[in-house]
């Protein structure tokens, strides 16, 4: 894949090999309209479209013609800048209207009440350094609160249009024991879908249920296709939906074995939460009252495995890749991406920079994550056919200095209980098994156990927000400068507090981050030689 096909999707159909349309439907606009005057601007909804097409893109497709195919649980931020937007392209291209999607929410209807008034319509807005794009996402059909009407969502789903479910529930909604990786049971909401299969709270029993309606009723089942940055999550949804059919029904819990396909999947585009400050700003330059609008960057890719229950989507024909095992994309992306927005997000904020854009213009860190990528993390990874890590490697660079995005360190910092045992520990750890370098992973780690004191080096409150924050703040704390008490955490580190030369070197790094400050010590770390371990 070249540089230009990571950084930019085509305006004209992609080869079925590129990535994804992140520039496609927008309008070539990189300045940017004038602002609008205030009578200038509308609400957005099916009757206010032509109103609209002057400052932005706006389907041209019939809305009403598209089929509710699609069913995607938790619908976000990057959801709506990333799955949703493929499957727009596919209707402006006129590639097939059978392809519409109906969002779910579960715990919070505030999507509901934002999208609903605007008939499911959003804007996307795509900003780069050059300038920025602007486009009216019109694929939603529908959206659904599951708690105002369970019966609904469980219709929806048993539904034989439904050809695809796809989740974006975080990697801690999936209920598995990090040991064992088996589905646990020990929940006051999965006992009740157990108990109450059609009347259901979570989304594992929403799915069971409509999977045990299609099979007596004779339908084919649909594909769930997760879409979060997790190992194999096509692997985890499976044991997540097999493990609590299997509460139900062994014989409903096999079918599904058999039957449904769960692909993995890679998605990858940094999209930062929208501010009331930006639904303003989107507002007064296109003219568009958007209840919830979405800020994105160009880049964008999906890759998933080409394995579907009832035929897939054709989101090949607007870049999406579709391959035979996902693994190797998705270790470039968490070890590569994801591991570096840990290390930067806690790094950076201890230095008391606010934003991504603000600590890649420091050219210690700058410096710092460019060395953590080159000599730590890629030397672990198999290269995915068709990528050129080099050239991969500086589009990250370029995406994380993107001053248009200025992607809030606070949101890469949270669930760090969840992302540091998913995307940065795994490198070290077989780092550490291979005998090779890994003082700056390391280093990434400390950085994370001196955040989770709650200040930071200047002395001001940091965000710690995690389902364990009060547990692990009060082990870091306790602990200071020694890293075991949190070590012991063996739910989050395994074995790592057994290898008595990692914690040394995990202690010095705590030590000279108190000692030296954060800058000085990244600065003498990255500096240094790459010495073999102890």
């Amino acid at each position: 894949m070249s540089q230009a096909e990571l950084l930019h999707l085509p305006t004209t159909a992609p080869a079925p090999a590129g990535p994804v349309p992140a520039s496609a439907g927008f309008p070539d606009q990189a300045e940017g309209p004038n602002v609008v005057a205030a009578a200038e601007i509308h609400p957005l909804t099916d009757a206010t479209l032509a109103l609209h097409e002057g400052q932005l893109s706006v389907p041209t497709y019939d809305r009403s013609a598209l089929t509710p195919a699609v069913v995607h649980f938790s619908v976000g931020g990057f959801h709506r800048a990333h799955q949703l937007l493929y499957f727009d392209e596919l209707a402006e291209r006129r590639v097939s209207d059978g392809w519409g999607v109906v969002g779910v929410g579960l715990h919070s209807r505030t999507m509901k009440d934002a999208l609903a008034p605007q008939d499911h319509l959003y804007t996307v807005v795509e900003r780069s350094p050059d300038g920025e794009r602007a486009r009216v996402v019109g694929v939603m059909v529908d959206y659904h609160f599951a708690p105002d009407d369970p019966a609904a969502v469980v219709d929806l789903l048993a539904d034989e249009r439904t050809r695809m479910v796809s989740l974006t529930i975080t990697d801690s909604g999936y209920r598995l024991d990090a040991r064992t990786g088996l589905f646990d049971a020990d929940d006051t909401d999965i006992r009740w879908d157990v108990a109450h299969p059609s009347r259901p709270r979570t989304v594992f029993g929403f799915l069971v249920e409509a999977l045990d309606r299609r099979r007596r009723a004779g339908l084919p089942p649909f594909s769930v296709v997760s879409c979060d940055n997790m190992h194999r999550n096509g692997d985890a949804a499976r044991a997540a939906v097999v493990g609590f059919a299997r509460l139900r029904d062994e014989v409903l819990a096999r079918w599904i074995a058999d039957r449904v396909a769960f692909p993995s999947s890679m998605v990858d585009r940094i999209t930062p939460h929208t501010t009331p400050e930006e639904r303003e700003a989107v507002a007064q330059r296109y003219g568009v009252d958007d209840r919830w609008p979405v800020i994105t960057e160009p880049f964008s890719q999906w890759v998933i495995e080409d394995t579907f229950s009832a035929g897939r989507p054709p989101l090949d024909s607007v870049g999406v890749r579709f391959v035979a095992d996902v693994g190797r994309y998705e270790l470039m992306k968490t070890r590569l991406l994801n591991a570096s927005h840990c290390a930067l997000g806690y790094l950076g904020s201890l230095a008391g920079h606010p934003s991504l854009d603000h600590v890649m213009a420091d050219p210690v860190f700058a410096r710092y994550v460019t060395r953590l990528m080159d000599a730590e993390v890629t030397p672990l990874l198999p290269p995915p056919d068709g990528i050129d890590l080099a050239d991969y490697k500086r589009s990250l660079l370029r995406r994380f200095a993107n001053p248009a995005i200025a992607d809030g360190l606070p949101r890469l910092c949270r669930r760090g209980s969840t992302k540091m045992p998913h995307h940065l520990l795994p490198s070290l750890r077989q780092a550490i098994e291979e005998n090779r370098p890994h003082g700056l992973l390391t280093l990434a780690v400390a950085g994370w156990f001196r955040y989770l004191r709650g200040t930071d080096e200047a002395g001001r409150p940091v965000p710690v927000e995690d389902v364990l924050a009060e547990r692990l703040q009060r082990l870091a704390r306790a602990g200071g400068t020694d890293p075991r008490p949190l070590l012991g955490e063996t739910s989050l580190f395994g074995d790592l507090g057994r290898h008595e030369a990692f914690v040394a070197q995990l202690q010095e790094a705590l030590i000279a981050l108190d000692r030296d400050g954060v800058r000085a010590t990244t600065t003498a770390r990255t500096l240094a030689p790459a010495a073999q371990p102890r």
